[in-house]
Order: structure tokens, then sequence, then C-alpha cells
């Protein structure tokens, strides 16, 4: 499940540019992220600086100068930058929409991460780290909610903004620091010795984001900002609950002296090394301080640096199998016998793929309808071919599309989607029948009936929450309400093949 999206605020601009904003998808301190629609209708994510940065001469000189470095990441695992516009008021950045959680909610949603999961969040940060720093970018902002887990791989993302953001005069006060204290390096903090920060800053929360995703918590947690600050500076981490070998590069990654922490292809080498199984003529590695320990030295296996990217990919992959498995699991139900589905499961009523459908809303006793390409779903008693649809499985959610074109193949497939409204809220109206975050719907059984006999589910969407039939509007509407609130049940009839 990707993280939430929500409607555009009071006073927020529909559009920055020639981008549509759709909603929010999140807020930081250098200002607010949107989710946004070109016109060949791909969705992208647009982040809006603060509106008084719009006039800092400084800022917009450094953003200038970062987005030139930012353009030259490779997208191995970073969120490709596709545009920007530093003299628009307010500034604003555009990139890659990634459709997946971020490690913090997967870690508070399903738990921490471990074997190879975890194996592959720290080798696909590293690459990510590896890009970044080879353009010459410092992220400086590495943090959970920055590392999203998407079907096609890990992407970090919001790289480079924070530098050209803190290094301006008004920006440099230690309580103006950019960054999440937990997860920044000591030289940070630092105003006496004035070290300058490098990439070995990112290093250092690359190791508090491996620990923060192997135990929930992060190395140097106290109770206040400040006391975790003091911590980093003074304590050394704990590590609990970290893997033999990961525990040692995430030690040497926190070490307090920058010169001391390995580079992210020194990570990668030795993530490489300890993930290859054991061959008999294989000569026998250096030991893993030697590997990590000794800065500016090149790593033992840099010829093999593009193996180690393919390694590191294909461990990702199986991170992000896991992690969207565990984000998109749907309420159990008993498994089906020799293919036959056991009397006691609900979905046996489901039509199945292929199959022709009527929806009812048990609440008003009506069938739903969509009777054009940009209409609102509404409500029917009639059994024409607006009120017919099909339930297309995309994994272990549907897609529902509207059989209102069939017989006219020139017509593009309609689905049922959440758009956000101009009076606010959401509706289910027509839309493109492809996979997003708004065609995709689960079902969960109510454990009610309609009038019919027939047994009824909720039909949510992971992003926007609950269908819910409103009478004032005469539309599906979408709420972020529970299932235990007020929502409507709906009720699935066969109508035979399509």
């Amino acid at each position: 499940m990707a993280d939430p999206i929500t409607p555009l605020r009071r006073g927020e601009p529909f559009r920055l540019g020639r981008y549509d904003l759709l909603g929010r998808l999140g807020q930081g301190g250098m200002g607010t992220v949107f989710l946004a629609r070109i016109p060949d209708g791909r969705l992208v994510a647009v982040k809006m600086m603060r509106p008084e940065l719009a006039h800092d001469e400084e800022f917009l000189g450094r953003f200038r100068s970062e987005l030139n470095r930012m353009l030259q990441v490779p997208p191995f695992s970073t969120a490709a930058v596709l545009d920007a516009d530093p003299d628009h008021d307010p500034p604003y950045l555009v990139m890659e929409y990634v459709d997946g959680p971020s490690l913090s909610t997967v870690v508070r949603d399903s738990g921490v991460l471990t074997g190879s999961t975890l194996h592959g969040l720290a080798a696909g940060m590293a690459t990510a780290l590896s890009a970044i720093h080879g353009a010459g970018v410092i992220h400086r902002d590495l943090k959970p909610d920055n590392v999203l887990l998407a079907r096609g791989g890990l992407k970090v993302i919001d790289f480079g903004i924070a530098r050209a953001f803190e290094a301006t005069s008004q920006h440099t006060r230690t309580d103006h620091l950019v960054g999440t204290v937990a997860y920044m390096a000591p030289e940070r903090f630092d105003p006496v010795d004035e070290r300058p920060v490098t990439s070995a800053a990112d290093i250092f929360a690359w190791g508090a984001l491996v620990t923060f995703a192997a135990t929930g918590r992060t190395p140097f947690a106290a109770e206040s900002p400040p006391a975790t600050a003091m911590r980093i500076l003074t304590q050394p981490p704990r590590l609990d609950g970290l893997p033999g070998t990961l525990r040692d590069l995430v030690e040497s990654a926190l070490s307090k002296v920058p010169e001391d922490r390995p580079t992210a292809r020194d990570l990668l080498s030795a993530l490489e090394a300890a993930q290859a199984p054991p061959v008999a003529a294989r000569p026998r590695p250096e030991p893993m301080t030697e590997v990590i320990g000794r800065p500016g030295r090149p790593p033992a296996r840099r010829p093999r640096r593009r193996l180690l990217l393919l390694v590191a990919g294909l461990v990702v992959t199986v991170l992000v199998a896991t992690a969207a498995g565990l984000a998109l699991r749907p309420p159990e139900v008993p498994m089906a016998v020799a293919g036959r589905p056991p009397a006691s499961d609900p979905y046996a009523s489901l039509p199945g793929i292929g199959r022709r459908t009527q929806i009812r809303a048990a609440e008003i006793k009506s069938h739903l309808s969509l009777d054009r390409h940009d209409s609102e779903v509404t409500a029917t008693d009639g059994d024409g071919v607006d009120s017919l649809f099909v339930l297309d499985r995309a994994g272990r959610s549907y897609l529902i599309r509207s059989l209102r074109s069939e017989g006219h193949p020139r017509d593009t497939p309609t689905c049922v989607g959440v758009k956000l409204v101009p009076q606010g809220g959401a509706a289910l109206q027509a839309d493109e029948c492809r996979r997003s975050p708004a065609t995709l719907f689960t079902l969960t059984p109510t454990g009610a009936q309609d009038d019919q006999g027939r047994p009824t589910f909720h039909i949510s969407n992971d992003t926007y929450g609950y269908a819910l039939w409103s009478p004032e509007r005469n539309t599906v509407v979408v709420d972020k309400r529970s299932a235990a609130g007020t929502t409507t049940g709906f009720s699935f009839s066969d109508r035979g093949p399509v």
C-alpha cells in the first residue's frame, strides 16, 4: 500500500506550471509534495518549495547549481528528476512519482525487516547513494520517509534539495538544520571545528536507517531531539538486534569520525561478499575490517562493480516483493481445496475473471452505473450495459472495468477510479484502465447480506478510503472512515460471460 494521498487544502493551487495538482503526498520543512498529472496523463510528484524561498536569491542560486548535479544522477534506485522551475513563485521541482509505501510505513504497519529482505534494503540504499554521490550530490536528509519501496524497486527521493536549502544564510543556525536529528551525523552538530559536510554524512544516515529497519528504533534513540543529538556526539550506538556481518558494517558507518566511514561503493562490495555463497576454489576474502576500515583505499572487489550492482538489484527485488505483499495483503479467507472455494469462503460469491457482473449497493437497493467516459458512478434500477462491469484481478486487488463500451472496439477501455472533486472530497468516476493508486480496490466481506440474500462487501481503496453512497450527491463518494463506521455494502451478481 502506498502512503496516503490527501485532498488539496484551502488556498493551495490546483496547477503549477503545466502540472495539474491532484492531491497532497506529504509535507516537510522545505515544502509540500503533491501528486500531479501532466498533459499526456502520466503521474508525477511535484515538490513546491516554501513561498518565502521565491525571494531568497542565495537559495535560488544554490538550487540551480544543485539541480544541474541532480539531473546527472543515474536513476538506479532514485526517483528521477524530470523538471524544475526555480524562477516560479514559489519554486518547484518535478520528480518521478513512485507508487509505493515508505520504509517508515512498512515498519510501522508490517514490522521490522529480517533476512534477505533486510540485506536487500541495505544493498538498495547503498546502490542509490553510490549513484547520488557519483554525481557529486549529497542527500543530507536521508530518513525512512525518503526511502520508498515500489514494486519496481527501492527508490530514494528528495536527494540534493536539502543542500541548497540548508546552505542559505538564513537556514544555517543550529535550530534550522535540515534533517531528522536521529539520522544526522555528528559533524552536522559541530560548529566548533566547522568540519564540512561530505558524503560521509549520508553513510552515517545509511547506518541509522538499516538499524531502524531491523529493530524499529534508531541507534541513538533518546527521549528528545537534544538528548538524541547528545548521544550521537558522545555515546556508542545501540545495535542489538542486527545480524553479525551487517552489524559490523553499520557500526563502521556510524563512526563519529567521517574519514573512518566506508563509502557507498565499499558498502556494496562488503554486502556482496557477505551475501555470496561459498565456492570451493574461491580465494579467502579479506577480513571485513580491511574492506571498510581504510579511507581512500580502493575496495578489494571493485573490479566486479557491474556484478555487484546486479546482485544488489536482485536482492532489492526480493525486498520489494516482500514489502509489497505485506502492504497489500487483504483479510485472510479459508484456502481453496482442489481449485474449488470452500463453502465458508465469502469470496465464492464473486464473479470470476472475464464474467459480467452487476454491483448492487445494498443501502439503496440499486445497481451502480457508469454511463459516460467522463461521468461519476451513479445508481440505476435498469439492467443496461451501463450497469455491467468486470472484476479484473490485479495482484490481490481488483480493477473494476466497465462494459459500457462493449461492442465499440474504438472506445478506450474505462474503469472505475477515485477522483478528487472540486467541492472537496473524492468520488468514484470513470478512469483509464491501468493499475494506479486510484483504480485498485480491495473487497472485504461485511458479514451481512443484501435484500436478495447475497453476501455484501466493502469496496475500499488503499489510498483514499471506503466507497460510500451519498444520497445528497446521488453518487458514490470515497471517505477515510473505517469499515466499522458508516459505510455501504455492495453485492455482486453474475450476468454471464463477456
